[in-house]
């Protein structure tokens, strides 16, 4: 049925079967590299502590700056990426970061702090590569959505890999972000070798979402005098979005902990694959929208929902008339409705509607870069000032503030580029 559907919808059977490879592939190779970024954070390091700051923290917090940085850097980097070597390029990056693991199990604390900022400085550039191999394609929403419910569905199962490894086989903490990097290398190197293999974009392709090219600086700048405005009040949207997503994603375990379920290793995985597989289906529809316009106006609108969905249901947490398990589910469904499309089709459509020369890497490195800046301000500012919540109430307060605030964005940012499109008519 859904093939037929996309048939009839303008594409070729060839066309469908590149598109579920490019998704299927796509998917699993950035389900393999999250396995080297955050199993780490399902240990807590119990009674280690820095300058009154718990170690947990401070590497969260270290892997989160090294993040930070790669996206500042990959504005530059991922937009004048070439496609010749990317493979090797992706070797180099996701192979040191796998060191850096190696690192953190052997030297003591605080030193880990050191190996996971790098770790994550490398694994930053892996999103824009891994997205620049499925960009500029009539199929992208679809194929882009797959791969970015990746890292919803792979934050649980990789985190429950990580506490398996600790529970059964009695790997510890140190080692064990080590351990679950070694459990999915041969999967990664296969993913990678099958990533290369996706056929490019064709004529069909380029001509409705325009040709994907690499951005000299003076690209950039014209870019950004002709869309700042719209750019900074996504930005500012992106920022706020990413600070709720970040902390539930870094701080999951603790919550999931305070909420009692300490000892169940399968929920990470079971909630974050449910979410993954409600956003996929929502979001992959939308590839059947083939004016451009029409699909950015409706993004703009899921963003919307997904904020109020996030937002309203921290509000019935807060006031005790939601339990924590269906807010965990709730809040998540809601951030990852906000939070996807701007990895996947946001950016995708706003170059194909208004026929931009150059890439979606550059769109989202600028939105990461400046999203994460505001998560670890969020986190150093809980620490250092030592707030007196613990994560389950400080994140379900936090979200209903960044909701309202996230959802005045969404509308400036819809109201400026209408404008700006009927402008261009």
């Amino acid at each position: 049925m859904a093939v037929q559907t996309l048939t009839t919808n303008g594409f070729s059977r060839k066309q469908i079967l590149v598109a579920l490879y490019a998704a299927l592939v796509a998917f699993l190779s950035y389900a393999s590299i999250y396995a080297y970024r955050k199993p780490f954070t399902v240990a807590t390091f119990e009674g280690i502590s820095f300058l009154g700051i718990s170690y947990q923290s401070l590497l969260i917090i270290s892997q989160g700056l090294g993040y930070m940085f790669s996206k500042f850097w990959g504005i530059k980097f991922i937009s004048e990426l070439k496609q010749l070597g990317r493979w090797k390029t992706s070797v180099v990056l996701i192979g040191s970061s796998w060191v850096c693991l190696l690192l953190f199990a052997i030297v003591p604390a605080p030193f880990g702090m050191l190996c996971l900022f790098v770790n994550g400085f490398m694994l930053g550039f892996m999103w824009g590569i891994v997205f620049s191999y499925v960009e500029g394609r009539r199929a992208t929403d679809f194929i882009g959505s797959v791969l970015a419910v990746s890292f919803i569905f792979a934050g649980g199962f990789t985190r429950s890999v990580g506490k398996w490894l600790i529970l059964e086989w009695n790997v510890s903490e140190q080692w064990m972000p080590f351990m679950t990097g070694l459990v999915f290398l041969f999967p990664l190197i296969l993913f990678l070798f099958l990533l290369e293999r996706i056929p490019r974009p064709d004529k069909d392709d380029v001509d409705e979402r325009t040709k994907r090219i690499p951005m000299t600086k003076e690209d950039r700048k014209r870019f950004l005098r002709q869309f700042g405005f719209g750019i900074g009040a996504v930005t500012i949207t992106y920022l706020f979005l990413t600070i709720m997503r970040d902390v539930r994603d870094n701080f999951m375990g603790n919550i999931w902990n305070e909420l009692g379920f300490a000892n169940n290793s399968s929920i990470f995985a079971k909630t974050e694959t449910n979410n993954s597989l409600i956003i996929l289906l929502m979001i992959s529809m939308m590839v059947l929208i083939r004016k451009n316009i029409k699909a950015f106006r409706i993004v703009h609108l899921a963003i919307l929902l997904g904020f109020l969905l996030a937002g309203i249901s921290s509000a019935l947490f807060v006031g005790g008339t939601l339990n924590g398990a269906a807010w965990m589910q709730l809040v998540g469904l809601g951030l990852y409705m906000a939070y996807i499309p701007f990895n996947c089709i946001f950016f995708e459509r706003l170059i194909a509607t208004f026929k931009i020369a150059g890439n979606v890497g550059f769109l989202i490195y600028i939105a990461d870069a400046f999203g994460y800046l505001g998560s670890i301000s969020v986190m150093l500012t809980k620490e250092l000032l030592k707030v007196k919540l613990n994560w389950s109430d400080f994140y379900s307060q936090g979200v209903v503030l960044f909701s309202v605030i996230g959802c005045l964005g969404t509308v400036i940012s819809f109201i400026y580029f209408n404008r700006k499109y009927q402008l261009q008519k």
